[in-house]
C-alpha cells in the first residue's frame, strides 16, 4: 500500500526512545516526568467508592457538572476570573488532549502559529498535522527570556495563535507579571488565539507565585488555559485534565472534543472533585516537591554540573558544559550505556540549530532514586 503520511519528518518521540534505551540498560530514569511514588490513599479511596457507586458509565461530553462547577470557583479562588461552569469548563482526557483539541478546532492550512522554544513536543506536530505553520521563536541565552523584539516581528496577517507554556517545560522557568502584561500588550487588537499550557500551575517554589493568563483581563479574552490533574496529583496514568476558556471559544473546542474522546472516565470526574473540595491537597504542592528540587541540587553540590535552580515544575537543567563539548543527544545516549541514568536532552524541544550544553533530570522521585542518581553525577 502507498501511504502518503501527513507527517513524513515525524519519529518516535523523545520519550519512547530514551525510555526504552532505559530500560534496555537498566538505567535510573529520570526522563519522564512522572512521580515513581504513589499518590494520596485518600483519593484512591474515592475512585474505588466512585466505581462501587456505579459512576461506571458515559460522563456528559463537557465533563460532571459538579467537577465544573468546583474547577470554575477554584480558578475564581485563584485567578480572580469566573469561567462558567456550564459553557466555559471543559474535563479533557489529560491536557495533551486539550492541547490537541484546541490546535484541530482553530488551525487551518498556511495559519500561523507562534510557539516559543524550548517547547513542549506535542505542540508543532499537532500544528503541522492540521496545515499550520510553525513560526518558533528561541528563548534567550541560558535564562530562557522571551525575545520580545522577535516576537513582535513574527507576528503578521496569517499568525491565528501563539502558545505559551508556565511554569515551563524544559527550563522550569516562571512567566512573571511583567511578562504577561508585556504579552497583553503585544497581543492587543489582535484576532490572535492564545493557548496557554498551564499544567504545572501548582508547582513553583521559593515563594515565586504562578500567574495564570486568565488573570489578565485581555489575555484570557483570547485564551484556552489547559491544566492536569495527573500532573497535581501524581496521577499521570489517568490522563484527565482541564480546559477553561471564554464560551465563544469554547463552543469550537467542543466541535472537536466530542467526535475526538466524547468524554472523560466518569468515577475519576466524581473522585476529583470531592477530593478538590479540600484546597490543601493542590496548595501545597510546591512546598512538597520544593523539597525535592533542594534535596537533589544540595546533594549535586561538588560535582561538575552547574545549575540554576528551577523555579517550578518537577524538572531541573544541569549545565555539563565543564565535563564535554559533546552535543547533548550524544551525552544523553552515553550516560544511559555508560553510566545507568536517563535524562533528556533539550536540544530536542528547540530544533537542529540548538547547541547549548543542558540535560532534563525530574526530581519527581523519591529521595532514594535521586540519591542514586547523585552518586552517578557525581563519578562524571
Amino acid at each position: 500500500m502507498n501511504i502518503n503520511s501527513k507527517l513524513p519528518n515525524l519519529g518516535t518521540t523523545i520519550f519512547t526512545v530514551i525510555g526504552q534505551l532505559a530500560k534496555e540498560h537498566n538505567a535510573i530514569n529520570l526522563s519522564q516526568g512522572f512521580p515513581n511514588f504513589s499518590p494520596d490513599f485518600k483519593l484512591l479511596q474515592l475512585v474505588n467508592k466512585a466505581h462501587l457507586d456505579d459512576f461506571n458509565q458515559y460522563a456528559p461530553m463537557q465533563g460532571v457538572l459538579s467537577l465544573r462547577e468546583t474547577i470554575s470557583e477554584k480558578t475564581e479562588s485563584l485567578y480572580g476570573t469566573f469561567y462558567h461552569p456550564e459553557s466555559e469548563v471543559t474535563i479533557t482526557a489529560g491536557a495533551t488532549e486539550a492541547i490537541f483539541t484546541s490546535i484541530a478546532a482553530f488551525i487551518k492550512p498556511e495559519d500561523e502559529v507562534i510557539v516559543l522554544r524550548p517547547a513542549y513536543d506535542c505542540y508543532e506536530p499537532a500544528i503541522e498535522l492540521f496545515g499550520g505553520i510553525v513560526v518558533p521563536i528561541p528563548l534567550i541565552g541560558s535564562s530562557f527570556k522571551v525575545d520580545w523584539d522577535a516576537l513582535k516581528k513574527a507576528i503578521s496577517p496569517k499568525t491565528r495563535m501563539m502558545i505559551i507554556n508556565t511554569p515551563h517545560n524544559p527550563t522550569g522557568t516562571l512567566w512573571s507579571e511583567s511578562d504577561m502584561l508585556q504579552l497583553q500588550e503585544v497581543l492587543k487588537d489582535t484576532d490572535i488565539i492564545l493557548l496557554s499550557d498551564e499544567v504545572y500551575e501548582h508547582i513553583t517554589f521559593d515563594g515565586e507565585q504562578h500567574h495564570s493568563v486568565s488573570k489578565f483581563s485581555d489575555l484570557a479574552s483570547r485564551s484556552i488555559i489547559c491544566s492536569s490533574f495527573g500532573k497535581t496529583f501524581h496521577v499521570t496514568g489517568w490522563k484527565i485534565g482541564y480546559c477553561v476558556a471564554p464560551k465563544a471559544l469554547m463552543q469550537e473546542f467542543h466541535k472537536v472534543h466530542q467526535y475526538n474522546v466524547f468524554s472523560v472516565n466518569h468515577a475519576l470526574q466524581i473522585a476529583l472533585n470531592e477530593y478538590l473540595q479540600s484546597p490543601e491537597h493542590y496548595l501545597e504542592l510546591g512546598n512538597f516537591y520544593q523539597k525535592k528540587r533542594d534535596h537533589f541540587l544540595n546533594a549535586i553540590q561538588g560535582s561538575r554540573f552547574e545549575a540554576v535552580p528551577s523555579a517550578g515544575t518537577y524538572f531541573q537543567l544541569l549545565h555539563y558544559g565543564k565535563i564535554t563539548d559533546e552535543k547533548d543527544t550524544d551525552f544523553a545516549e552515553r550516560l544511559i550505556k555508560e553510566y545507568q541514568l536517563a535524562s533528556i536532552p533539550i536540544s530536542v524541544f528547540c530544533g537542529s540549530e540548538y547547541n547549548e550544553k543542558f540535560l532534563r533530570f525530574c526530581f519527581g522521585k523519591t529521595e532514594d532514586i535521586l540519591d542514586q542518581a547523585v552518586e552517578i553525577l557525581h563519578r562524571i
